[in-house]
């Protein structure tokens, strides 16, 4: 049996503190050169512009989802950085049916919740290729305090008997230990 041993980040509280952090635990972890993609949370657009940034000298492409309007300051900065941004989204843990799934997740903290649905809402929308390991970044509040590894998937296809399209949650490369309840 092998093992792989990587690196986790973890924070005393969650919340934008972590930010900068979190952008130096994913450029870590993007150097392993088997990820491609990093879908970020970000209402406004300022932490979706931050990662658009701060990753535009790899080979990784940046999406920043929103379920509101972007700011179209930070929009443009996104595009003019090579990434992607996607606002007035659906949230998928808010359909029908989706309450225990979506308190399921608080367990491991909003920005795991929002770092999973970030990832679930670029590939509805085609942004992501399906299936594929991909980034997804979270957080409490605003800012992002959280990042994880999971394999994209439709939110139709989370709980598919096809357990190569399901939802799988592959890494965590940083989280708060104190969770914040809302």
């Amino acid at each position: 049996m092998s093992a792989i041993g990587r690196k986790i980040v973890y924070f005393s509280n969650a919340g934008p503190q972590n930010s900068e952090k979190v952008i130096e635990a994913v450029n870590e972890r993007i150097a392993n050169g088997d990820i491609g993609t990093v879908v970020v949370a970000s209402t406004s657009g300022e932490t979706g512009a931050r990662f658009a940034k701060d990753l535009k000298g790899t080979n990784v492409h940046v999406i920043a989802v929103s379920h509101e309007k972007m700011t179209p300051e930070y929009r443009r900065k996104i595009t003019e950085y090579k990434g992607k941004a996607f606002d007035k989204t659906h949230i998928p843990f808010d359909a029908k049916g989706m309450d225990d799934v979506r308190k399921s997740f608080y367990a491991l903290g909003q920005g795991f919740k929002v770092a999973v649905e970030v990832i679930l809402i670029a590939s509805d929308k085609g942004a992501v290729k399906p299936y594929e390991n991909v980034i997804g970044i979270g957080g409490t509040g605003n800012g992002a305090d959280t990042a994880i590894i999971a394999r994209a998937t439709k939110s139709k296809e989370i709980f598919t008997e096809d357990n190569t399209k399901r939802l799988e949650i592959r890494e965590i490369i940083a989280m708060p230990l104190k969770k914040h309840w809302w």
